[in-house]
Formats: structure tokens, sequence, C-alpha cells
């Protein structure tokens, strides 16, 4: 429990004391960007010929946080020429700390609000092609949800990126009964979630500059 508070206490004084790294340049578009920290449109909007599934790092706000989700949205939407549908994971999502101590790296519950949204996507918009992200715990928010998919919905999540994969050694690398090929790692140098370890550094928050490469990525697999 106390190594658990250290951790918990150097989280939130990363997150806090510099949520922007010194390195980024702040632009309008990205403002914009940090701005957008719940995006519901698979579950209030129409339906697009893609859908992108969001989830967020722990402590982040709304349902898409800070870091890298609204980045990823707008660049795949360029990539694309538009035609996406961005929804963030929520309630009953949380993304609470201590749910990294779990098994899992999350909770079930986490993990069934992703699956709810996979399930929407295909039942609300048959048509649609599925991409995903998750940053940090959501990363393992993802692997949870999509490796215990059925085959049907599987079939359908065509790419998925995972930042800063908090069960990227556990896991080999890849999200378990899920194609690697379909699957992108992000993992910044020095980002020691992707060791094994709950330790967070500052290259933890630096996935923002990956934002257009996943993009990138999730854009091609949506073209095969």
């Amino acid at each position: 429990m106390k190594f658990q508070n250290i951790i918990i206490a150097a989280f939130i004084s990363a997150t806090t004391a510099s949520p922007v790294p010194n390195n980024v340049i702040i632009t309008e578009r990205s403002l914009e960007e940090r701005q957008t920290l719940e995006s519901n449109e698979l579950v209030n909007g129409a339906c697009q010929p893609v859908t992108f599934i969001f989830a967020r790092g722990s402590t982040e706000t709304g349902n898409m946080g800070t870091i890298v989700g609204p980045q990823t949205c707008t660049a795949l939407k360029a990539a694309l020429g538009g035609g996406v549908a961005c929804q963030g994971v929520g309630a009953p999502y949380f993304a609470t700390l201590e749910d990294n101590f779990l098994p899992q790296n999350t909770s079930p519950s986490d993990i069934g609000a992703a699956t709810k949204l996979f399930n929407m996507a295909k039942t609300k918009c048959p048509n649609t092609k599925i991409v995903a992200a998750g940053y940090s715990q959501g990363s393992a928010v993802m692997d949870g949800s999509i490796q215990a998919l059925p085959a049907g919905i599987k079939s359908k999540v065509k790419g998925v990126a995972l930042f800063g994969f908090t069960r990227n050694q556990q896991d080999g690398g890849k999200i378990p009964n899920y194609p690697k090929a379909q699957t992108k790692v992000i993992c910044a140098p020095g980002d020691l979630v992707c060791d094994n370890t709950l330790i967070i550094t500052a290259a933890h928050l630096t996935y923002g500059a990956n934002a257009n490469q996943a993009a990138t990525f999730l854009a091609s697999m949506v073209g095969k």
C-alpha cells in the first residue's frame, strides 16, 4: 500500500506540474483539441463510415482526456477526409488511479464500458468500420475489452493503437486473441509503464506527439 501511494503521488505530481511537455509547441489547433474533452459522436450523432472509440488515461477529464485522445480524433478525421464518429469511453469508466493495481490493470466495469460501445457501434451502425485506441489505463481497458469481444464484433475492429501500454510486457506487445498486425503499440523511450511498472515519468505525458502516427496507422487499417 505504501508503494502504491508513492506511485499515485508521483502520477498526480507529474500530471499537475507539467501537463504539456516543454518541447510541445502550442498552436490554435492543439488548443482546440485540448478543449474537446468530451466526444459522443457515436452515442448522440449519425452513423459514419468509421467509428473511433477511445479510452483515456487515469485522472484525465471528460471521456477523451487531454494527452492524446482529442489529437488522435482530429488527425484521423484529417487523414480520412472526415466521415469519422469519435466516441470516448465514459461511465462507468471513471479512470481512477486505484484500478491500475487490479489484475487486468483496470476493472471489469471499466472494460465493460468499452465493450458497451463496441456493441453499440455494431448494432446502431452495422456498416461502420471500427478503430480504437487507448492511453495508459485506457490501453488496458481496450486490451481487456477487445480480446473478449464476440467474433462478429471483433471482426469489425479494423485497427487499434495503444499509447503507453500498461500491459505491454504481460501481453507480449499485443492484444491477446486479436491480430498483432492490426495493433500498433506506441511506447515512448523512458516510459516505464511499458516495462511492467506503474512508475510515471515525464515520457508518459508526451503521446500527443504520436497522434498523427497513430491516425495514419488506423487510417491504413480502415482501407484494407
